[in-house]
């Protein structure tokens, strides 16, 4: 990495960091009320609470159309259909990742599936070659992740995504509401276990993604992405380094906790 690479890393997480703890203590404040008022609701009411009370019009589900996301994706379906959903197309998707992609948005009728590209400048810049991801990962989770999503969650408040506790490492202690600077980040299968994950996708009869079967329990950009060994279900992720998230999830923010409410 180069030493002009290291000081743009190093100025952003200052930056994030920054951000994190600069929330206003009016916010955190009503996300600790918000928190104490649904802490006993379940998956459907958390969620009907957050998209048409709370956050109407202001709030967006980030899904990588990975092995668990039909799980989540179903849930707010069944509160609005019409709600944005965020897929970032890093150009590095597997073929099958874009087609379940289409084929789950068409059996859970989404209507504002937005795929959002790596700014083409970047790419031009920093990965022209597309071999970034051989030498600098988080580089290349960054110019195709990190950036792309700060810009489509612009206008937003609050954004739902599937993280679980049961996926150990850093989510191991994941709330379902927390800050992320001003955002508001939605957790609300976070609780849940894979007996749970397994129920819903049988009970509903959801589709698959169809590499689940070959083993990949988590599901990323395909240099990056491995068939799952053992219990961890996120072992088949950056296998052969120490690397453990992609980085959207990665800026520290004030935690609320919140009780399990399966």
């Amino acid at each position: 990495m180069s030493t002009n690479d290291q000081a743009l890393r190093l100025a952003d997480e200052i930056a994030r960091d920054q951000a994190a703890q600069e929330a206003p203590d009016s916010a955190r404040a009503r996300l600790e009320a918000l928190d104490r008022s649904t802490s006993r609701a379940n998956v459907q009411d958390f969620l009907h609470t957050m998209i048409v009370k709370e956050f109407a019009g202001r709030i967006a589900v980030v899904s990588s159309f990975g092995a668990e996301a039909a799980v989540l994706l179903h849930q707010v379906a069944k509160v609005d259909t019409a709600i944005p959903v965020i897929f970032l197309d890093t150009g590095m998707h597997f073929p099958q990742t874009l087609q379940y992609k289409e084929e789950l948005t068409r059996f859970l009728g989404l209507t504002d599936v937005r795929s959002i590209l790596p700014e083409a400048g970047s790419l031009a810049r920093e990965d022209s070659g597309n071999t970034l991801w051989q030498w600098d990962t988080d580089r290349c989770c960054h110019i195709r992740k990190v950036v792309p999503l700060d810009q489509a969650l612009k206008g937003f408040d609050a954004w739902i995504n599937g993280r679980k506790q049961m996926h150990g490492g850093a989510r191991a202690r994941l709330p379902r509401l927390e800050m992320n600077g001003a955002v508001v980040k939605v957790n609300p299968l976070a609780h849940w276990t894979r007996e749970d994950v397994e129920t819903a996708f049988k009970v509903h009869n959801l589709p698959r993604h169809p590499m689940v079967e070959q083993d990949y329990s988590s599901i990323g950009c395909w240099p990056c992405t491995a068939p799952s060994k053992g219990a961890d279900l996120r072992s088949g992720r950056w296998s052969n380094s120490d690397k453990t998230e992609c980085g959207i999830h990665m800026s520290p923010s004030p935690r609320v906790a919140a009780g399990r409410t399966a």
